[in-house]
């Protein structure tokens, strides 16, 4: 067969269709052939039937055995040199918990208690979390304060629609006042040596 422009027409666009359709990466193609597979073995796993009120037990399980990780809310308070990480637990019996120790032995005052159940009560969640609580540094007041802080945070991280009504309470915002440093040559932060004429 005697080659024309006519006949090398078509072979040259073969040659070019094949240069421009690169050949596909084999790690590529193992991947795709690996999600693939997974997809066949989700589609063909068997469906297991969950109680819900396994779901609410502070230890339920899953299929394999293993304990579940409470789904939780959590935030850091802050007052003077008070520091309170607050989690706030959806699930289990409805406890609250300082460094371990529970709430009421921990803050025995009920004025202390009153400044922490604060945002709890404006909100109206009182017996809704489970509550833990590792608070350091400060005295008992800037710790409450703390925790107040924190508890204020997590429950904005639960429901964004508390937020209006509790900075509007005063609870959202980290009181900047702390005790200022002492200055070279005085007694204190601005307690001069007492001056004496003679």
């Amino acid at each position: 067969m005697v080659k024309t422009k006519e006949n090398e027409k078509p072979e040259i666009e073969e040659v070019k269709a094949a240069a421009v359709k690169p050949a596909a990466h084999p790690i590529k193609v193992a991947k795709k052939e690996a999600e693939e597979a997974i997809a066949e073995e989700t589609v063909n796993a068997e469906v297991v039937e969950i109680d819900d009120d396994a779901d609410d037990s502070a230890d339920a399980t899953d299929a394999s055995g293993k304990k579940k990780a409470d789904k939780y809310y959590e935030a850091v308070g802050r007052r003077k040199t008070a520091i309170a990480r607050v989690r706030l637990y959806t699930r289990g019996d409805k406890s609250f918990f300082v460094n371990g120790d529970n709430f009421d032995k921990y803050f025995v005052p009920a004025e202390f208690k009153n400044i922490i159940e604060a945002p709890l009560v404006k909100m109206n969640c009182t017996d809704r979390f489970r509550i833990s609580v590792v608070v350091k540094g400060g005295g008992v007041n800037s710790q409450a304060e703390a925790i107040r802080h924190g508890i204020t945070r997590a429950l904005v991280l639960f429901n964004a629609d508390f937020k209006k009504r509790l900075k509007k309470s005063g609870y959202l915002t980290r009181d900047p006042r702390m005790k200022e440093r002492k200055k070279p040559g005085l007694k204190k932060a601005r307690r001069a040596p007492q001056w004496a004429k003679r």
